[in-house]
């Protein structure tokens, strides 16, 4: 089992910055990739960010050059650092990491979701 925890989340102007922080905690040695997904109000989750054990990162398109996720495995943390932030990225923002168990059987762990709301 892995627990997930986030932070950090919160109100902002648009143009701001916020930094969020998942600590990760139970069978840690078995996460594989780490992200970040959010979910709006009415629209699915999607994918914001991932992070793999290399350190190879991935980005939707929409926050590309903007925000920037990054882990820190000694601290079993991964964060996203958020700046010129826009309304539309509001929304719940939830913590991801995903533990192989075999090449054909993965499994998803979550955070319990933060909230950062982006006024204009």
């Amino acid at each position: 089992q892995v627990q997930l925890v986030e932070s950090g989340g919160g109100l902002v102007q648009a143009g701001g910055s916020l930094r969020l922080s998942c600590a990760a905690s139970g069978r840690t040695s078995s996460i594989n990739d780490m992200g970040w997904y959010r979910q709006a109000p009415g629209k699915q989750r999607e994918l914001v960010a991932a992070i793999s054990s290399g350190g190879t990162t991935d980005y939707a398109s929409s926050v590309k050059g903007r925000f920037t996720i990054s882990r820190d495995n000694a601290k079993n943390t991964v964060y996203l650092q958020m700046n010129s932030l826009k309304p539309e990225d509001t929304a719940v923002y939830y913590c991801n990491a995903r533990v192989t168990i075999v090449a054909t059987l993965k499994l998803d762990y979550w955070g319990q979701g933060t909230q950062v709301t982006v006024s204009s």
